[in-house]
């Protein structure tokens, strides 16, 4: 028997047993077809309340590429402060949705940073390359590009699962090198906009983002002084992780919060008149998306016990372990309409693709499910359908519905 990673705790069962979501059973939701992603509106407004308590000074930015659904991010327009991208696709999605919009991620094309400076939105600068790319691009158009640095800081997040800063890195500029890039913007004649620290990504530990947030303001106050100016922004980036796996624990958000006030209230002098963001993708949609889908085989093989469902890795790459685990381990996962019935009997669940990565939930302890049946993933708000091979071999996309 291999754990489950804990669901999270808003999810409950109806009466009969049946897995809710967002007040109305799962088999709702999948009536019109499986697999299905149902996204909890509510659930999304609840975390943004709960940041907004803990972090009252600080600027809240939606990271879209944890989930770019259309109707999420009109949802979130009215939620958030800005939007970050990394993408001209995803500039596209969010471009008339009336917030401030940061541009990042390496390897921007001559034609992305046109369309960015033609929008007047803020592109975090990755390398000295792509900022002498973006000042020709904007002398040929003839416009002032707002432009920020993002900075490869000598840290990382400790204990992060992804880790951006502090080694070598195609994200950002080399800390050293950072002063000197920020004076040739500013004497060029472009809007400086500030710069974007983000050292690490799913971290779970509140000391370790309290020690990221508090090394980071002290960084940005030594290159603002190395500059001589007050950066108008700092986006301190994000990491805030969710538990995905048995023996997760909850970010402590609030613990956070306050030690990051306190940290504000000390920050060098030279950053008291600058404004501060914190960019969240993950932590915001991440436990409220629920990846539905149904069981069309149940078999028996060499004694292990297979439920066969009509989804996979091609809509839910992360479940499947394939998406940054070093080593496997099960997602949280339930039948759905039996959400209230006590584990019986161990089960593997798999998806239809012909590869035996397409594997779900591997010996898991579960109520018994049949054919019909339907599955829950849960934790699939972020980084599901859109972070997937959709395309593999062919089969149909997943639905997706925000309710």
């Amino acid at each position: 028997m291999k754990a489950l990673g804990p669901i999270p705790a808003k999810f409950e069962a109806d009466a009969s047993g049946k897995l809710l979501i967002g007040g109305n059973a799962a088999d709702t939701h999948a009536a019109e077809g499986t697999p299905v992603f149902v996204y909890d509106r509510a659930m999304i407004a609840a975390k943004v309340d709960r940041f907004r308590a803990a972090f009252p000074r600080i600027a809240l930015h939606y990271a879209i590429k944890a989930n770019p659904y259309a109707p999420l991010l009109e949802t979130m327009a009215g939620l958030v402060d800005g939007f970050d991208v990394a993408s001209a696709g995803e500039l596209d999605r969010v471009g008339g949705l009336g917030l401030p919009i940061s541009f990042a991620g390496p390897g921007k094309r001559d034609a992305e940073l046109e369309a960015a400076i033609r929008a007047g939105i803020t592109i975090n600068l990755e390398s000295e390359a792509e900022a002498s790319r973006a000042l020709a691009v904007a002398k040929r158009l003839g416009f002032t590009p707002r432009l920020a640095v993002r900075v490869n800081p000598p840290f990382g997040l400790k204990g992060s699962g992804m880790k951006m800063g502090g080694l070598g890195t195609q994200f950002g500029v080399d800390h050293e090198q950072v002063p000197a890039l920020v004076r040739r913007l500013i004497d060029a004649g472009a809007d400086w906009r500030g710069l974007h620290i983000y050292a690490g990504s799913q971290a779970l530990s509140a000391d370790a983002l309290i020690d990221l947030q508090r090394e980071t303001i002290v960084h940005a106050g030594s290159i603002a002084a190395a500059v001589g100016c007050t950066p108008p922004t700092v986006n301190l980036g994000g990491g805030f992780g969710i538990p995905y796996f048995a023996g997760d624990r909850p970010l402590d958000l609030e613990t956070v919060g306050a030690a990051l006030a306190n940290t504000l209230r000390d920050r060098p002098k030279i950053l008291h008149d600058t404004r501060f963001a914190i960019e969240l993708g993950r932590w915001l949609v991440g436990e409220a998306g629920v990846y539905l889908t149904r069981i069309v085989d149940r078999k028996v093989s060499r004694g292990k016990t297979f439920l066969v469902t009509d989804g996979g890795l091609h809509h839910m790459l992360a479940a499947s372990g394939n998406f940054g685990q070093l080593l496997r381990r099960n997602y949280p996962v339930a039948v759905a309409n039996r959400f209230g019935a006590g584990a019986q009997e161990e089960q593997t669940i798999v998806g239809c693709l012909c590869t035996p990565l397409d594997l779900l939930a591997d010996e898991a302890m579960l109520p018994r499910a049949e054919v019909g049946d339907l599955v829950a993933i849960f934790c699939a708000g972020a980084y599901g359908a859109s972070a997937s091979p959709i395309g593999f071999l062919s089969q149909p996309t997943a639905r997706e519905i925000l309710i």
